[in-house]
């Protein structure tokens, strides 16, 4: 029964949400004459109230999108008729409660002011300047706003009556939990072509007739865009570029650390807390009582917490000495290191390492000819551009500048060359036959313009054109037949007693599974055509991809009532319905006062309001 109210509590409150103005502090205070938008029966629409509602959805949006919500953008979306909406709601069921006599007493309206934290002071209790000052700045009345709130307060009990008597469903999540929660055992196998006895027979050309035209998208060529194109790329002219010899070796020395490296090695530290910890732990070792990782497992680490990896000797302090004096696998120390004593245990000696500058020197000399290459591009790009703009062609271009003269047949699948850019293959996709070349980069640096000459659209390939294809596709499709075949002769031999084993299979025995599982190997729908077999039946399963599997259904379990999963299923699916029907039965409601109920409204008043907004 607890359960049952809580789940009431939470529609009401959704509910209130989703009809009642709240009443906000802080927001648009409208000064003035107009009183009111209009009239719900015998209940005025308060200006203030439709304000109020209207500052806090435009509020709520603006918090929602991350960006301020100007009030004509608020009206794009629709916001100020659908706050007005809500106003009009509330104060039709405001009338409604008054036609019915429902109200509450001063102390209940008492009660809720003091709980309003607007109306508090710094000690946390109601401070009645507060409450002054709040309503004053909103312009309203102490009379107003406790009118205001009686009628919010009653027409929580309205609401509250209308849902109170709403029934739990609890028959329907009975029945859902039992269909979810139902279990099922089965054995299964796949079925490969490892089962087929007998080679395939040799396809006729009836066959792959039938194979070429059951399948003409896998036989078609896709479009193809006849492209010609003039680029200029930093690879075509670095050789060409001037380098300064000086420039290179500023470049070899200011990476001095990449080409000459010092002898190294590859080194394992362990830190202890104090000399005496250190000493112990190497005369341990000395004693071969334990091994170096023994004493690191020993203080709760992995070896990867105490590798350096490789070092030089000055990276290493006091223990550089010692440790490059060692040889691969010796521990040396305790040294005392700026963490406290340790132990080092060098692994392995790397070779000092140098690149001459002659050695170095082609490679940086290629480097620094494309970086100016891109400059030398990126300068004369303006006169490419001014050609273009003037009237040139692509062919005049290759002619007049740098830029060289190509041909493509482009489709989705070419990426070689020009095509391996991006911005090639998105401009050539895009571009239109007779449309104007225009100038893009490259990511290298480079430019290209390119011009559309033709569109050749997708094209069914004759037959003799793909033959070894069609022939490869025929043997696929018919070894899936023939797996497929066997796989039905094999459930229908289950069915009449044989076992898996007597075809050479494999099985394997799932126990308990609910419809929400996912097994791996098995095909597309599998659980889902296994939930409508019959026990001791069996079926050959297949999917578009060839995937072949048989199962025999052995059990049949229902669903567990006591099961803490089911428990928990039955009360969410219980609680989510009982909410739609109360909201069902609520909004037929409040559509039907809504319906018989005289509103009248003051469309200048409303777009006063609006005004205070733009």
């Amino acid at each position: 029964m607890a359960k049952r109210q809580d789940s009431r509590i939470g529609v009401w409150v959704i509910l209130i949400l989703l009809f009642v103005g709240l009443i906000g502090f802080g927001a648009t205070n409208l000064s003035g004459t107009i009183r009111s938008i209009g009239t719900a029966g015998q209940k005025e629409i308060g200006v203030q109230a439709y304000a109020d509602a209207l500052s806090q959805q435009i509020d709520a949006f603006s918090a929602q999108i991350g960006a301020p919500l100007s009030f004509p953008q608020a009206q794009a979306f629709g916001i100020d008729r659908a706050v007005l909406g809500q106003v009009v709601a509330a104060a039709v069921l405001d009338n409604e409660a008054h036609q019915l006599g429902l109200s509450v007493g001063d102390a209940r309206v008492r009660d809720r002011v003091l709980q309003i934290p607007a109306f508090q002071g710094l000690s946390g209790s109601f401070d009645r300047e507060a409450y002054r000052f709040t309503l004053d700045r909103r312009g309203m009345t102490e009379a107003e706003f406790e009118a205001n709130l009686r009628d919010e307060i009653s027409r929580s009990l309205l609401q509250a009556a209308v849902i109170g008597g709403t029934p739990e469903p609890t028959a329907y999540a009975e029945a859902l939990v039992a269909f979810i929660g139902e279990r099922r055992s089965f054995t299964w196998a796949p079925v490969t072509d490892s089962i087929l006895t007998r080679p395939l027979p040799e396809p006729t050309e009836a066959d792959l007739q039938a194979q070429y035209d059951a399948n003409p998208d896998a036989y078609t060529l896709p479009e193809v865009r006849k492209i010609t194109y003039a680029w200029l790329s930093p690879d075509m002219i670095h050789d060409t570029v001037p380098v300064d010899e000086q420039a290179i070796r500023d470049l070899y020395d200011s990476r001095i650390a990449e080409y000459v490296q010092p002898e190294r090695r590859l080194v394992e530290r362990l830190v202890f807390g104090d000399d005496a910890q250190a000493i112990a732990a190497a005369e341990r070792l000395g004693a071969g009582d334990v091994d170096f990782d023994t004493l690191v497992t020993d203080r709760g680490l992995d070896l990867t917490d105490v590798d350096l990896g490789d070092v030089a000797i000055g990276d290493l302090g006091a223990a550089g000495e010692p440790v490059f004096a060692a040889t691969p696998g010796d521990v040396v120390g305790p040294v005392l290191t700026s963490l406290g004593p340790a132990l080092f245990r060098m692994n392995a000696i790397l070779s000092a390492e140098e690149v001459t500058f002659d050695e170095a020197a082609p490679d940086l000399r290629a480097e620094l000819a494309r970086d100016r290459a891109r400059r030398v591009i990126a300068v004369a790009t303006s006169d490419i551009a001014d050609l273009l703009a003037g009237g040139a062609t692509l062919e005049d271009l290759a002619e007049r500048t740098d830029m060289d003269l190509g041909r493509i047949d482009w489709s989705d699948a070419d990426s070689e060359g020009i095509a391996a850019y991006d911005s090639f293959r998105e401009a050539a996709a895009t571009a239109a036959p007779g449309s104007f070349p225009e100038l893009v980069e490259m990511a290298d640096g480079g430019v290209f313009a390119l011009r559309i000459d033709e569109i050749v659209p997708p094209t069914l390939q004759p037959l003799e054109a793909v033959r070894e294809q069609v022939i490869s596709d025929r043997a696929m499709t018919a070894t899936a037949e023939a797996v497929r075949a066997q796989a039905e002769r094999i459930a229908t031999a289950l069915e009449a007693g044989q076992s898996f084993e007597d075809f050479g299979l494999l099985p394997t025995t799932e126990t308990g599974l609910i419809r929400r599982e996912f097994l791996a190997g098995t095909p597309q729908g599998f659980i889902s055509q296994v939930f409508e077999m019959e026990v001791s039946q069996a079926l050959s399963i297949s999917d578009p991809s060839g995937l072949t599997v048989v199962v025999r259904l052995d059990r049949v379990d229902p669903a567990d009532p006591a099961d803490p999963a089911m428990v928990a299923e039955r009360s969410a699916i219980a609680e989510r319905a009982g909410s739609g029907i109360a909201q069902d039965v609520y909004g037929a409601f409040a559509g039907a006062v809504q319906a018989r109920t005289d509103v009248r409204l003051d469309e200048a008043a409303i777009a006063a309001v609006n005004t205070n907004f733009q």
